[in-house]
Parts: C-alpha cells; sequence; structure tokens
C-alpha cells in the first residue's frame, strides 16, 4: 500500500462542498482533476444525519442507524428547514421532531429539542454536517483552504445566509455560495468541451431546480432559473410512506372528496420514522427492480408483507413530477427557447437514478438526458473546480460564471407600489441605483422597505428588510434626494446603500431574513404575476393615482392659502369645485377617473399657477446677473427631470 507523504509547507487546498438534503460530500482537484473524498471506509456520501445525545454529537451512517431509536434527537434532512419560520404550517409536516418555539426576542428560526435540556436550530445541524466534511478533507489533503459550498438556484437571500453562517461555524472559509445547476454545468462543460444551450434537472433529496444556461467559450451564463425549494426524493418517500400507512391500516383516508389523512392513535413519532426509512430503502430497490416485497408492521398486530411494485411507485410520484414540469417550461419560456432548442439536458441529484423520473426528462424535453458523470458527486465536483479557480490555482483555461436573479428586487414607494430596482433573471453579481424625493414638507427620515417578488403591490410580495435614513433636515417635499444603491454579491446576498444628496447622510444594510421562503412560495410568486398580471396593473394605477392626487390636491391647497391675492374672480370657486371632485375620485376605485379630475384641476388652475409661477420669477431674479440665473435653472430642471423619472 502507497501513502502520500504531505508538505507541510504545501498551500492548503480548496474544496468544494454540496451540502445535500439526503447526502453530502466534499471534493478537491487534483493535476486539474476534481476527486470526491472519501472516508476510512471508502464511503464517498456522508448521510446528512445528525444524531444528538446529552453527551455527543454524531453525524452520517452512525446517525442514521439511531434515527428509528431516537426520532426526536436524530435531525434528518435538515437542508429542508434551512432559512425556514417557525410559524411555517409547512414545518410541521417535515419529521417526527419537538419543536420549540423561539425565545423572546429572537429570530423567527425552527428550533428543535433534542435532549432534556439541549435545543438546536437548523443553522446548527448544518454546521455539524459540514465539520464532518471538513475533517474528512483534512484527513485526506492535510491542510485545506477555502471551501465553495453549493445550494439550489431558488435558494431565497434567508438560506442562503444561513448557510453561509453555517460554513463560518464550522470554522470553514466560504470562498462563495455556488448554485448546483452551475457546479454541474462547470464539471460537464469543463470535461466535454462542450458550447451551446443546456437545461440542468437538479432533482435532490429535498429540493428541485431546472436552469437553462449557455455555455459559451468558457462563459456560464445562466439565462433563467426556476424550481421549488421543498420538492424533492424526500417528498416522494414521504408519498410512499402513507401510500404503504394506509394499507398497513395507521392511517386512514378522509370522507368524501377530501384527500386529509387521519392518523392511528398509535402512530408514534418512531413508526414514522420507520417507515419513511423503509419507503426510501423501497425507492431504492425499485428503482434497479420492477418489484419488491416488504414485511411492515401493522396498526392492529403482528407484521403484513406488502408487495410493492415501480408501476405503484410511479403512479405515486406522478404529481411530483409533474411539478417539476411546470417549473421546466416556464424555465424555457423565460429564456426565449424551446425543448427542441437545447444542446442537451443534464441530470443532477440522487432522484434522477429513478427510472421514472429519466423517462418524464425525456419526455419533457425530446431528447435522451446526459448522465455521463455520477449525479450524486457531479455538483461536488464542480464545486471542487470552481474553489480551484478562486483559489488561483486551478488551470490557465478563463472560466466565467454568470448566475442570475431568482426573483425582483425592490422597494415599497408612495400608495404600497413596488418599484423594481433589480429585475428576475438578472445576472449576478450586480448593482443599480435610483434616486427618490419626499412627497410630505419638512419630512426628517426615510422609511425604506425592501421586497422581493413579481407582483405590482407590497403586499403581494416577500418583506425582506426595513430601516429608516433619520437626520434629515426639513424641507420642502420634492427637495430632498434619496439614492438608493442595490448591490447583490456573487453569493446572491443583497446590500442596500441608502444617501441622501444634500446632507452626505447615509446608512448600508445587509439584507439578512431571518428565515426562507414558504413551500412554493417562490413558484407562486411567479404565477400569481401571470394570474393576476391585469388587476395587479390596475391596482397599481389605482395606487399612484391616489398618491398623485393627493399630491396635487395639497399643493392646490397650500397655494390658495398663501396667494389669494392672485386670484382672479370666481377662479377660487372652480378650484375648490375641482378639488371636490378630485376627492371623491381618490375615494373611487376608478383610476382612469382620478387622472380625468385630475386634469379638470390642472384646467383650473392653469391660468393662476402662471401667475405664480410669474411671482416667484421675479422674486428668484431680482438684483442677480443673467448668466448666475441660467445655471441655476439648468441645474434644477436636470435634478427635477432626474426625480421625475424615477417617481414614474
Amino acid at each position: 500500500m502507497l501513502f502520500e507523504i504531505y508538505d507541510p509547507k504545501a498551500a492548503p487546498r480548496p474544496i468544494g462542498i454540496d451540502l445535500g438534503t439526503t447526502h453530502s460530500l466534499v471534493a478537491y482537484v487534483k493535476n486539474e482533476k476534481p476527486f470526491a473524498v472519501a472516508n476510512c471506509d471508502g464511503e464517498i456520501l456522508l448521510p446528512s444525519v445528525v444524531a444528538y445525545d446529552d453527551s455527543e454529537v454524531v453525524v452520517g451512517t452512525q446517525a442514521k442507524k439511531s434515527a428509528a431509536d431516537h426520532p426526536q434527537s436524530t435531525i434528518v434532512s435538515v437542508k429542508r428547514f434551512i432559512g425556514r419560520g417557525a410559524d411555517d404550517p409547512e414545518t410541521r409536516r417535515l419529521g417526527p421532531y419537538d419543536f420549540v418555539g423561539p425565545a423572546v426576542g429572537d429570530a423567527n428560526v425552527v428550533r428543535f429539542r433534542v435532549g432534556k435540556s439541549r435545543v438546536v436550530n437548523p443553522v446548527e445541524v448544518s454546521a455539524e454536517i459540514l465539520r464532518e466534511l471538513k475533517s474528512r478533507a483534512e484527513d485526506e489533503l492535510g491542510r485545506i483552504g477555502g471551501a465553495v459550498i453549493t445550494v439550489p438556484a431558488y435558494f431565497d437571500d434567508g438560506q442562503r445566509q444561513a448557510t453561509k453562517d453555517a460554513g463560518r461555524l464550522a470554522g470553514l472559509e466560504v470562498l462563495r455560495l455556488l448554485n448546483e445547476p452551475t457546479a454541474a454545468a462547470l464539471a460537464y462543460g469543463l470535461d466535454k468541451k462542450q458550447d451551446g444551450h443546456f437545461a440542468v434537472y437538479d432533482l435532490g433529496g429535498g429540493t428541485f431546480d431546472i436552469t437553462i444556461l449557455l455555455l459559451d467559450d468558457g462563459v456560464f451564463q445562466v439565462k433563467s432559473t426556476g424550481g421549488d425549494s421543498a420538492l424533492g426524493g424526500d417528498d416522494m418517500d414521504r408519498a410512499l410512506a402513507e401510500d404503504m400507512l394506509l394499507a398497513l391500516g395507521w392511517m386512514e383516508a378522509g370522507k368524501a372528496k377530501s384527500k386529509s389523512l387521519t392518523p392511528h392513535p398509535k402512530l408514534t413519532p418512531g413508526v414514522v420514522r420507520v417507515m419513511l426509512d423503509k419507503a426510501r430503502d423501497v425507492k431504492h430497490v425499485l428503482t434497479i427492480q420492477e418489484s419488491v416485497e416488504v414485511s411492515m408492521p401493522t396498526a392492529t398486530s403482528g407484521d403484513k408483507t406488502l408487495i410493492m411494485t415501480r408501476r405503484r411507485l410511479n403512479e405515486i410520484v406522478a404529481p411530483l413530477l409533474d411539478k417539476t414540469g411546470q417549473a421546466c417550461r416556464r424555465a424555457l419560456k423565460d429564456a426565449g427557447l424551446e425543448a427542441k432548442d437545447l444542446d442537451g439536458v443534464i441530470l443532477v441529484g440522487g432522484s434522477t437514478r429513478m427510472p421514472a423520473v429519466r423517462a418524464y426528462v425525456q419526455k419533457a424535453f425530446g431528447k435522451e438526458p446526459l448522465a455521463d458523470i455520477d449525479p450524486d458527486q457531479v455538483v461536488a465536483l464542480g464545486a471542487a473546480i470552481q474553489a480551484d479557480l478562486l483559489a488561483g490555482s486551478g488551470p490557465k483555461q478563463e472560466v466565467l460564471l454568470l448566475d442570475v436573479l431568482p426573483l425582483s428586487l425592490g422597494i415599497e414607494v408612495g400608495g404600497g407600489v413596488v418599484d423594481k430596482i433589480l429585475p428576475r433573471n438578472t445576472t449576478i453579481p450586480t448593482a443599480a441605483r435610483a434616486t427618490y424625493t419626499t412627497q410630505e414638507d419638512k419630512q426628517t427620515g426615510f422609511e425604506v422597505h425592501v421586497v422581493q417578488g413579481e407582483r405590482e403591490l407590497v403586499r403581494d410580495c416577500r418583506s425582506l428588510a426595513r430601516f429608516t435614513l433619520k437626520g434629515i433636515p426639513p424641507m420642502p417635499a420634492g427637495i430632498a434626494r434619496l439614492e438608493l444603491t442595490f448591490r447583490v454579491d456573487a453569493d446572491g446576498l443583497l446590500s442596500v446603500h441608502a444617501k441622501e444628496t444634500t446632507t452626505g447622510t447615509e446608512q448600508t444594510t445587509v439584507v439578512k431574513p431571518s428565515y426562507g421562503l414558504d413551500d412554493e412560495t417562490v413558484e407562486k410568486m411567479l404565477t400569481d404575476a401571470l394570474d393576476y398580471g391585469e388587476a395587479d396593473l390596475v391596482a397599481r394605477r389605482l395606487a399612484e393615482g391616489r398618491v398623485e392626487g393627493g399630491r396635487i390636491a395639497n399643493a392646490t391647497r397650500k397655494a390658495l392659502a398663501t396667494d389669494a391675492d392672485l386670484l382672479a374672480e370666481g377662479e377660487k370657486e372652480a378650484i375648490e369645485r375641482a378639488l371636490t371632485e378630485l376627492d371623491v375620485a381618490m375615494k373611487g376605485s376608478d383610476p382612469a377617473k382620478i387622472t380625468g379630475r385630475i386634469e379638470m384641476l390642472d384646467g383650473a388652475t392653469k391660468a393662476f399657477a402662471g401667475r405664480r409661477m410669474n411671482r416667484a420669477i421675479e422674486r428668484a431674479i431680482g438684483g442677480k446677473k443673467v448668466d448666475d440665473v441660467s445655471r441655476t435653472v439648468a441645474t434644477a430642471r436636470g435634478v427635477d427631470a432626474h426625480v421625475e423619472e424615477h417617481r414614474r
């Protein structure tokens, strides 16, 4: 047997980590080729299972063995909980755990009781898995450098930040968070030197991603992305387990058309854990066999032998595969492509081993999918390649990764309307700047509400962060200038910089939500944006009309009070009638009527406004030189045009 001798002076080797729902693994690059790291038993895949007791923490295969006997202190598929809110009803369906509510003042994160006095959250559990992978890599390589950790493309800000926090907690230097489909394409692209449009169909244990990307001369450009951060092999296991529980009398189907299931009173967390593990084993066997016999306990007495067939399994998972198909069609549409335009389809994730999945993908895209690289390893291998490149020790070939934003980012403006600053599918890293002004006189602060989503109104989008820029001196409405800069880094994390340009007051915040999107929320955001598009536009016009009408009405009333001496006979009465009709229109729900009444008020005040303008000009230029006046007017026009553009 030959042993590699480590050079203590050698540079640390960067690593790539696939932090998966079912399994995790770590890889590195040697002689420009990526290799997955195995443990002393030759196992490459580390089960993503963490078992706790009062004295120690066990990760991996041994932890998995304790799941049936200790279901509440053994956390399985923790990735499903990353970034999830404690009050999310879907949380309670994801395992037989003892959930603990957040402590007073704590963020709204999931917490598990795993012992008499021990409570942990998903970031801490994930960190245990990463520590084990780190230890495995150190045993193989001696010294390790920074790490690239992969995440589903559809992970939102909260889920990405939680993953990065877990890496830091594990003692890793996180070089980058890399989208899993991009990592897979990187592994395939460098290996095969292929260019063209590719779809990466990534169905893992707990998440599904579909990414359409263009490989062109070393540039990996994501054209569109989609998926579901709560859909994967675990859902297939759960559906199969429920089918077996029904057959064994542990559950009863709801009456009439109800799809609800009523559990047997003796259905304990231990039985649920056993059934989920049995379902996973059955699924794996049916990947290579047409049928399997399995003996399991019934709800009444004794065991019963069930014969499970691949055909029945295919029927059970068909609705889940249809959900992936919807995301695939939307991703193709976003990329401006049809299935026939693709040069290939890459399979990623252990669930793509199933014959039903491969058949579905072939039918959906009309071509045989690529599966040359082990779908369980391909993401980690791609992450290792990226880590090697970031560390400067990779091949001289230039490789550029261009990922995109899965959802639009913007802020709330007047009337609860969303002003999108960075639209979805914008290539990252990226930055954008927009300028706003005040709506009220003597306003001394700006409240900035950052939102994410595709709908027109804030109430239909997801709130990411709120902060207030204070210390603005009181000024008339429209004079203060708020400059907002949105920056999204290569990890997909957002920071917002706010600056009031006339005073220099500024503030920066890193958008770090305490929990992630609900199950299927991202998909729902996109479908709702299409389904309610017309109604949203009407609601937006109504909100904007009310804000504009209110602004004009207030300014008109102020003018009547300050310059009443400029009014002609009968003019005040006409203006007040127009104001009354505008007030009535703003209480209604017809944006066109509001616009009409604004125009009517504009007509009634036109002559009066002209006289006020003349007075203002006389006061402004009195005793000044022509050149000075010209410069002042030019500057004012430029600023007003800039603000008006962003206000629209």
